[in-house]
């Protein structure tokens, strides 16, 4: 019996270069559990974004932290967490990227972005925490 409990958690330094390490991870998930074609990239863009918010964001590129991503692997699909250290954020502050001023703006997509590839998108712990659904087995 093969052991896959390493896919279950990734620990990643708050360093921007470390961002590259969620593409081997996906592929990884993908290999095992079998990330359908048509979702890999949902997935891959998603967890993408939400570790460089969690990285530059959450924890202020702070070396001293980390980011966290967690699998859950159900029937149904499977669910991302992706942790930080910060003090967290009011999702309901964050402005629609493609509306007004904010479409010139260079940043503020990731939240965006991860909302319309995922499935189901939920905030916890004051906003250091994404869950991320994807209905993609």
């Amino acid at each position: 019996m093969t052991d896959y409990k390493h896919l279950n958690m990734l620990r990643i330094p708050s360093e921007p270069s470390q961002i590259a390490r969620v593409e081997t991870y996906v592929q990884e998930v993908s290999d095992v559990y079998g990330i359908c074609e048509s979702r890999y990239a949902d997935v891959l863009i998603s967890l993408t974004e939400a570790v460089n918010n969690a990285i530059i964001h959450g924890n202020k590129r702070n070396r001293q932290k980390e980011v966290v991503v967690l699998l859950d692997k159900r029937a149904e699909g499977l669910t991302f967490r992706v942790c930080d250290e910060g003090s967290g954020f009011d999702v309901n502050s964050i402005s629609d990227p493609t509306v007004g001023a904010t479409v010139d703006c260079c940043g503020g997509r990731g939240v965006y972005i991860i909302h319309h590839l995922a499935d189901e998108v939920h905030f916890v712990n004051g906003g250091s925490t994404v869950e991320i659904f994807f209905d993609c087995l």
